[in-house]
């Protein structure tokens, strides 16, 4: 009986063995293919990484050298510097970056078409933070020298509030003077008077009453 009963006696460990065996079998090969496609997949990223910062320190480089030009006032040579920048390295800072330089070059050479398009380039893939901000002012004095009024008046009264006080106050002088410039007196005149209601303490006011008053008609 006992001898009977030995027989049918099981080791657990073989079993496990087995089953183990059984998964790898069935399951092996595919977990071989996952861990080798996420190795590729690591790799991959890594090298991505690194050339993207090997581009970025190549139009960092360029960048500044073209900036050099900018202040030393070779605004022609800065200006091909930095489309060649944006045209050769788009997808890094240095690259977006270059749009705002050459935005710059062309309003300082009365371009103001090019700046225009510069600067909307550069605010279609950088519209956040502090230097977008100021680049959309650019693009509004450069839409106002380029005698698109309209869209002038608008881009500087979406400035008001982003600076200081005494900003958003230029800010409506200059819709206001836009409005003016696009003959429509009552737009400019709402705009002024919008300056003395939320900015009357800043320098802005007193020509702003001046103007007011020239657009008022006299009862």
């Amino acid at each position: 009986m006992t001898l009977h009963r030995s027989e049918h006696l099981e080791d657990p460990g073989a079993e496990f063995l087995d089953k183990a065996q059984g998964l790898w079998g069935r399951y092996g090969r595919i977990l071989m293919i996952v861990v080798a496609v996420i190795a590729v997949g690591g790799a991959l990223a890594f090298f991505a990484m690194q050339s993207k910062a090997r581009a970025e320190d190549q139009a960092g480089d360029k960048l500044a050298d073209a900036n050099t030009l900018f202040w030393q006032g070779d605004y022609k040579r800065s200006m091909d510097g930095a489309k060649s920048i944006a045209q050769q390295f788009p997808d890094t800072p240095s690259g977006i970056d270059a749009h705002r330089l050459a935005g710059d070059d062309a309003y300082w050479t009365n371009d103001y078409k090019t700046a225009i398009t510069e600067y909307r380039a550069y605010l279609a893939k950088s519209s956040k933070g502090l230097l977008a901000d100021g680049v959309r002012r650019s693009l509004a004095y450069s839409l106002e020298s380029d005698h698109q009024y309209a869209e002038a008046a608008k881009a500087y009264t979406q400035l008001v509030g982003v600076f200081d006080r005494e900003s958003s106050a230029e800010m409506l002088t200059a819709a206001a003077r836009s409005e003016r410039a696009a003959g429509h007196g009552a737009e400019a005149a709402k705009l002024l008077q919008r300056l003395l209601d939320e900015f009357g303490e800043t320098s802005f006011a007193n020509q702003a009453r001046v103007t007011l008053a020239e657009l008022t008609p006299a009862r």
